[in-house]
C-alpha cells in the first residue's frame, strides 16, 4: 500500500498545526491551574497539573487587597469610553484625508504615519508635565485624552474610505444632504467591518495599558487592572496566586471579545490593507 504523497503532506500539516494547538494553549491552562492552587502548592515538586481547591479563597483575597471588581469596572470604563470616541475621531480624520482635497493634505497625512515611528517613552516626560499643569493627574481622563487620535486608526479608516464612490458622495450632496449626514447616514454604515477592527484593536491596547495608568493613577481606588495587578508584587513577597487568577480574570474580557468579533477583526485589517 502506498501512501499518497498529498495526504502525506496534508496529514503532516494538521499534526504541526495541532501540536502549534497545543503549545499555543499550553500555558493558559496552566494559568487555570495555579490559579485554583495555593503558593505553597504552586512550589511543590512536581507542579499541580489539574486544578485545586483554593479558586474562591483565592478571589477573596484578590477582592480585599485590590478591590479587583472595581479595578476591572474602571478598566472596562476607561476601555469602553477610549474605544468609542477614538473610533470616532479616527473615522472621522480617515475620511476627510481619504475624500476631500486640500492643500497639504499629503503632508499632513506623512505626520500622522511619522508619529507612528515615535517611541511612546520619548512623549511620557512632556505628557506628564502637561497633565500635571492641567490638573488632570489621578484622573480618568489623563489615560484617555493624549491618546484619542490613533494614528494607526486615522490610517486605518483612510484606506477603508478610499475605496468609497465618489459618485455617491456627489449624489447624496445633490440631493440636498449636508457632509455630516452624509458621512453617518451613507459612508459609514459601508465600513463596519474595518471599524470594528478598529474597535477590537483600540479596546484590547487600551485593556491592557499599563505604564500610563501606572504614573496618573495614585489611588487604589482607581487603578485599571494592570496596575492593580502590579501592587501584588511586593519587594519581599509575591501573591502569585492572586497574580495569576487576576491575570486569568483580566483575561476573558478580550478572549471573549475577539471569539465574537474575529471575522470583523480579520476582515476589516485585510478590508483596509488591499486598498490603494
Amino acid at each position: 500500500m502506498t501512501l499518497n504523497p498529498q495526504h502525506l503532506r496534508r496529514g503532516l500539516v494538521l499534526l504541526a498545526l495541532a501540536v502549534g494547538a497545543f503549545i499555543s494553549v499550553l500555558p493558559f491552562y496552566w494559568m487555570v491551574v495555579a490559579a485554583t492552587h495555593s503558593n505553597d502548592e504552586l512550589f511543590h515538586s512536581p507542579p499541580p497539573f489539574v486544578p485545586g481547591g483554593h479558586f474562591i479563597s483565592n478571589i477573596k483575597s484578590l477582592e480585599s487587597s485590590v478591590g479587583f471588581s472595581r479595578v476591572m469596572l474602571n478598566s472596562l470604563g476607561i476601555a469602553v469610553v477610549y474605544t468609542l470616541i477614538s473610533g470616532l475621531i479616527s473615522a472621522m480624520a480617515g475620511y476627510g484625508l481619504a475624500k476631500y482635497r486640500f492643500r497639504g493634505r499629503g503632508l499632513l497625512l506623512a505626520l500622522v504615519l511619522t508619529t507612528m515611528m515615535v517611541p511612546f517613552q520619548v512623549l511620557l516626560v512632556p505628557l506628564f508635565q502637561m497633565m500635571s499643569n492641567l490638573g488632570w493627574v489621578n484622573t480618568y481622563q489623563a489615560v484617555i485624552v493624549p491618546f484619542l487620535a490613533n494614528s494607526f486608526g486615522i490610517f486605518l479608516m483612510r484606506q477603508a474610505f478610499l475605496d468609497f464612490p465618489d459618485e455617491l458622495i456627489e449624489s447624496a450632496r445633490i440631493d440636498g444632504s449636508g457632509d455630516i449626514r452624509t458621512f453617518y447616514r451613507i459612508v459609514l454604515p459601508v465600513v463596519k467591518p474595518q471599524l470594528g477592527a478598529l474597535a477590537i484593536f483600540t479596546f484590547m491596547s487600551q485593556w491592557n495599558s499599563f505604564l500610563w495608568p501606572l504614573l496618573m493613577l495614585d489611588s487604589q481606588d482607581k487603578y485599571t487592572a494592570p496596575v492593580a495587578l502590579y501592587t501584588l508584587v511586593g519587594g519581599t513577597h509575591v501573591d502569585y496566586s492572586g497574580l495569576i487568577l487576576g491575570s486569568f480574570l483580566a483575561t476573558l474580557p478580550l478572549m471573549l471579545i475577539f471569539f465574537i468579533f474575529q471575522k470583523q477583526f480579520v476582515s476589516g485589517l485585510l478590508g483596509g490593507a488591499v486598498k490603494g
